[in-house]
């Protein structure tokens, strides 16, 4: 199973819509927030589960604020993560999880990337698609996969936009 996680796209769906071309064929699809705009168009380029949270830049849509489901034997929490105080560091969010039986956390907010990987607990945020803040500005995305045991495996990736190839 392929799952792809972005977040804080900011309504520049041609961001999402062109990393969804690039990384091909998902299984399911996660947003962390952020969205601003185009929530169905989101839902509409993928023929697969969607998974979508509110973020705090998310006016007048109808999104749930955190969500938790599975995926395979994980629990799974999703939210955007500013409401844990994430820009500061993950304890909140961490504590939170812990003490309601997670078993992967997915946030956005800062625009960095981040992968914790606990003894009960795994923390994942997929960075920013368009507007990163990491050092190297590269917009990043997270792809999970769930191999043939169930085993769950992570690993980022920068979206190769078409300004990505421009020789200034």
């Amino acid at each position: 199973m392929k799952i792809l996680v972005i977040s804080d796209s900011h309504g520049r769906n041609d961001d999402v819509a062109g990393v969804i071309r690039q990384v091909g064929h998902i299984d399911m699809l996660i947003h962390c927030g952020d969205v601003e705009r185009g929530d169905s168009y989101i839902r509409s380029l993928v023929d697969c589960p969607v998974h979508m949270v509110s973020g705090n830049n998310d006016y007048n849509l109808d999104l749930p604020s955190q969500e938790i489901f599975m995926i395979g034997d994980y629990r799974v929490l999703l939210v955007h993560g500013h409401t844990y105080y994430v820009n500061r560091d993950v304890r909140y969010l961490r504590e939170y999880a812990l003490k309601n039986k997670i078993d992967i956390v997915m946030f956005g907010h800062t625009h960095r990337p981040f992968i914790y990987f606990g003894e009960d607990l795994t923390i994942l945020n997929p960075g920013s698609l368009s507007y990163p803040r990491q050092e190297d500005r590269k917009p990043t995305f997270l792809l999970m996969q769930i191999d043939e045991y169930g085993e769950a495996h992570y690993g980022h990736g920068y979206y190769m936009s078409k300004f990505s190839e421009l020789k200034i």
